[in-house]
């Protein structure tokens, strides 16, 4: 199985490639699901030399697109390629759950074939992961990033097993509260690689008054854990 390391910065990502990650996906805003990070850090990150699979995802909240957030993220998919990624993180759906194949084949048109397209975790809130992986094979997607529609991966071994046999050519990553302990069942189900945030919790040393900046903001923020990193690896 490969190791993918999801990252916000450039540490995050030394630390992935330090400790022996396959690669990494970049994005900022973990908390919020992550978003697309911006193209200075896509030039810092890609610098390091990992492989560099970018999430685009211009906004929080659903995967069903206006006309107008389509194309900004097309404009960001061709100004990534440009920076020199490995691959590109997508995923929309229509307002029936399922993957919206128009919006899917517009960007993928755009990639063109120069770099890797993964369809990330909107699979998971799609009505049937199953019918999608199938959908997503047919659609020139390479990998699909999915927890089996469950909450962790760990519980949606099933589904993801059921989806890699129904779309044979489409590449399985588990993602979504992966632990360790699901290595094994994950492995035996078939998924070609496991992804993980490997994040720990950095609070601010200064717990004074402070204004708010916006909803539930106590100043903390997530970084790569070198010992999780290692531990996965490990564990592979």
């Amino acid at each position: 199985m490969q190791l993918e390391i999801a990252v916000t910065g450039v540490a995050g990502a030394r630390i992935a490639a330090q400790q022996g990650a396959d690669r990494v996906e970049l994005c900022t805003a973990l908390e919020l699901g992550g978003l697309t990070p911006s193209a200075a850090m896509v030039d810092a990150v890609v610098a390091i030399g990992l492989p560099v699979h970018v999430l685009i995802r211009s906004r929080p909240g659903n995967f069903v697109y206006t006309p107008d957030e389509v194309a900004v993220q097309a404009a960001d998919i061709s100004r990534m390629m440009d920076a020199g990624v490995a691959g590109v993180v997508i995923g929309a759906l229509t307002s029936d759950h399922v993957v919206d194949e128009a919006v899917l084949s517009h960007w993928v048109g755009a990639v063109s074939g120069r770099v890797e397209v993964t369809f990330h975790r909107a699979v998971d809130q799609a009505a049937d992961p199953v019918a999608a992986a199938r959908c997503l094979a047919d659609a020139g997607v390479a990998r699909v990033l999915s927890s089996g529609g469950a909450a962790r991966a760990g519980e949606g071994v099933a589904v993801l097993e059921q989806m890699r046999q129904a779309a044979p050519g489409l590449g399985i990553t588990a993602g979504g509260g992966v632990q360790i302990a699901d290595f094994p069942a994950l492995r035996s189900a078939g998924v070609e690689g496991v992804h993980l945030s490997a994040k720990k919790i950095v609070h601010p040393a200064h717990t004074g008054s402070r204004v708010a900046l916006g909803v539930a903001d106590d100043a903390s923020h997530w970084e790569t854990d070198p010992d999780l990193v290692v531990a996965a690896r490990a564990a592979i």
